[in-house]
């Protein structure tokens, strides 16, 4: 069996870093996995996995992922595999056409990531996003929330939606070893609280209100957002205005997560939604308390062993840090209550069920 992973690029994001993680494993257990990315700007992620040596890499190198030319580069690709695992617009629907006009009798699968998307606001879009569901023998809904969301828009029952949550390489982050904070800035000591954001900068994450929030801490606690993105100027623009040029410090985008979560005292995810957020497993698992934004894709995940705060209420975020900062015995119970809700989501559960769903789809 002969399955390729389709997506937009190896930039920084979930799915991403879902691809540069997985395939390794899927490989190991006897599926040959490719990946094929519509554009590479020499992302972090996709020189990863070009070094792993685990897997073809079909590499369009697009000017934009919006390119119609990734539909006729994919038509001779697609007739060599058995199944196309696809992730993410709009290789949702280049991967139709693409099918179409290749006559191709490949199976597809499609993983659906996020709790919202813009094309379901235009009725047009709407309607066209529904209809390229039907291509696919099977959906992938990465929680509960998402399946029903997705039952609701596309109106299939029985079991062509399945959920199959995401998972995160646990272990490598319970023995990752913390940074020498100096080298990370030569502002940061030994002795300050030091947070730290992982995330894309864009409209869906709201590192302002972190950012604001920090303003509001003592002097001796510093921000790492880690990241790239179109709305990181606004942050920036945001930390001069405030005065934090001394305790914001933007790391760019990081092949070391592990060992930066490992160096930080909190690890927060400040976002407008999400789907099933790797970033929040990965830093429930790095045995720091976890503080989120109350939304969804981050309420099921964080509460009841996180903490969540209102959405862009940057007061309550400081509030929530200060009382984990003041607070050994309450600090503690709540790092510990998130790395043993992590470790429900190892990524070889995850790999497992897409494997058992593979050979389900392939064998009719």
């Amino acid at each position: 069996m002969k399955v390729v992973h389709i997506l937009n690029s190896l930039a920084t994001g979930g799915a991403e870093k879902l691809i540069l993680d997985t395939v390794p494993l899927y490989n190991e257990n006897g599926v040959s996995v490719d990946v094929i990315v519509f554009k590479n700007d020499n992302y972090a992620f996709h020189k990863a996995l070009e070094a792993s040596s685990s897997c073809k890499i079909y590499n369009f190198n697009n000017d934009s992922v919006y390119s119609p030319s990734s539909i006729f580069k994919m038509i001779k690709i697609l007739k060599q595999y058995d199944i196309a695992h696809v992730h993410l617009f709009p290789a949702q629907y280049f991967v139709i056409m693409a099918k179409l006009l290749s006559f191709s009798k490949i199976k597809l699968v499609y993983t659906e990531h996020n709790t919202t998307n813009r094309r379901l606001e235009n009725k047009f879009f709407k309607a066209v996003d529904k209809w390229s569901y039907t291509f696919y023998n099977k959906i992938v809904a990465i929680s509960t929330k998402i399946e029903a969301l997705l039952r609701d828009h596309t109106g299939f029952s029985g079991n062509r939606i399945v959920v199959i949550q995401n998972g995160v390489a646990i272990q490598n982050i319970i023995d990752a070893q913390p940074l020498n904070r100096t080298e990370i800035n030569e502002n940061i000591s030994a002795t300050d609280k030091v947070i730290i954001q992982v995330a894309g900068f864009r409209e869906q994450k709201d590192q302002a209100c972190l950012i604001r929030a920090v303003a509001q801490l003592p002097e001796t606690c510093k921000l790492l957002l880690v990241g790239e993105g179109v709305t990181k100027v606004k942050c920036q623009e945001l930390v001069t205005q405030l005065q934090l040029e001394h305790r914001v410090f933007f790391l760019g985008i990081r092949t070391d997560i592990p060992n930066l979560l490992k160096t930080a005292d909190i690890v927060v995810l400040s976002s407008h939604f999400e789907g099933m957020s790797l970033s929040s497993i990965e830093g429930m698992a790095s045995g720091k308390p976890f503080v989120a934004s109350d939304v969804p894709g981050l309420q099921e995940m964080v509460k009841g062993h996180g903490i969540l705060f209102e959405e862009s209420n940057d007061k309550q975020l400081a509030n929530a840090i200060t009382k984990l900062l003041e607070d050994t015995v309450y600090y503690n119970q709540v790092a510990e209550a998130c790395v043993k809700h992590a470790m429900k989501f190892d990524i070889h559960v995850m790999v497992n069920n897409h494997l058992e769903l593979y050979r389900k789809i392939h064998n009719g």
